[in-house]
């Protein structure tokens, strides 16, 4: 889930609402085939007074006893939060965890890329040696950040960045579920790629999640759309799908 807006406790968004994202990780209702519980850690990042900050752990985010105390105390405008259910394979680990940060920004990823990391060699070798050795982690997530972040380094724009990935990897990745987030804390951009994703937006604030919590007002983000917003603007665009 992502949210921009008026400052709020995190623990407003991630542990104290109906369904939010703490309820999810046990209990999710939209898997999409991507398993039936997601304890392989959680993370949450947020801004505050311009400076990026995360919190990523490798234990089920219902296992921190810590996590109630700081949610409850840290209030921000913009804050991103993901809970995993890491992909058979794949690395285990706090490294793995979402959100990465690109630069200044955090970016998520929910799903998978078939036949990684075979089928993304191409895509890899665009990348600088460097940003390969930089990876947080080995996996189908981190390899699209690196990918995205290559592109924004280069002055694309950042809903640019986002479709011309997807659209790549799915190329060479047929059937991948790519929904992606990302976020400098001023602008949010996501992609509904075979996954869900639901969309609540007031005069002053917008939220995005995988799944609807709390109260109602969300409107589900159509499949293969590309999402561009702020704290007061929103546009949702078609994304051409798999052929």
């Amino acid at each position: 889930m992502a949210y921009l807006g008026p400052p709020v406790t995190l623990a407003s968004l991630v542990l104290d609402p109906a369904h939010a994202l703490y309820e999810q990780s046990w209990a999710p209702n939209d898997m999409r085939g991507g398993g039936t519980v997601n304890a392989d850690g959680f993370g949450l990042a947020w801004y505050t007074e311009g400076t990026a900050v995360r919190y990523r752990r490798n234990v089920p985010i219902w296992a921190d006893d810590n996590l109630p105390g700081l949610a409850a105390s840290i209030r921000s405008g913009a804050v991103v939060a993901a809970v995993r259910n890491g992909t058979v394979g794949m690395q285990l680990g706090e490294s793995a965890v979402a959100p990465f940060m690109v630069d200044d920004w955090f970016f998520s990823h929910n799903g998978m890329i078939t036949g990684y990391p075979d089928s993304t060699v191409k895509l890899a070798e665009q990348l600088p040696a460097a940003d390969l050795l930089r990876l947080d982690a080995p996996t189908d997530s981190a390899l699209l950040s690196a990918l995205i972040a290559h592109r924004l380094r280069a002055g694309t724009t950042p809903a640019d960045a986002v479709a011309s990935v997807v659209r790549e990897v799915e190329a060479v990745a047929p059937g991948s579920r790519l929904n992606v987030l990302l976020t400098d804390g001023e602008q949010l951009v996501a992609t509904t790629w075979t996954h869900s994703l639901w969309v609540r937006s007031t005069a002053d604030s917008l939220t995005v999640s995988s799944e609807p919590f709390g109260d109602g007002g969300w409107d589900e983000v159509p499949d293969y759309s590309l999402l561009v917003a702020t704290a007061t603007t929103l546009r949702i665009t078609p994304m051409e799908g798999p052929q």
